[in-house]
């Protein structure tokens, strides 16, 4: 069984067997940690709407394209449980138990998603700061 987050063996080598371990998710398949190549394109898809979008309403707006993917983004999450790229892809982004992520969550983490670092700090379990940060995970489907 995994270590949990709280015990001292939480960061030792082998709970770090793959992304997800210590989390008690699985290798592979359903339920395990999304991998870079299906996060990356849901990222694209994602602010290529927005930027489509703000070229039809606002002339292009890089502030458009912003707002629009904050809202687009944290909405999708807040009801589908994904962005229209983590759908795409076969994402959900769930909490650490597996639960919704209800809507405080989901708001707080693309917050975070548009200041662009977090995203770049990494753990283990291939979650971003900003997964860390809220306690969600983006998990396949």
């Amino acid at each position: 069984m995994p270590a949990q987050s709280s015990s001292p063996e939480f960061a030792r080598p082998e709970n770090n067997r793959y992304p997800g371990y210590r989390l008690g998710y699985p290798e592979e398949g359903r339920g395990s940690m999304a991998p870079m190549r299906r996060r990356v394109p849901a990222l694209i898809i994602d602010y290529a709407v927005a930027a489509g979008l703000a070229f039809i309403f606002f002339e292009y707006d890089s502030i458009a394209i912003l707002l629009l993917f904050f809202a687009m983004t944290t909405v999708g999450i807040m009801l589908f449980g994904g962005s229209i790229g983590h759908l795409v892809f076969r994402m959900r982004v769930t909490r650490l138990d597996g639960s919704a992520p209800g809507y405080l969550r989901p708001l707080l983490r693309q917050l975070l998603v548009t200041l662009v670092l977090p995203m770049l700090v990494w753990d283990s379990d291939q979650r971003g700061g900003h997964d860390i940060m809220t306690k969600l995970a983006l998990r396949l489907v």
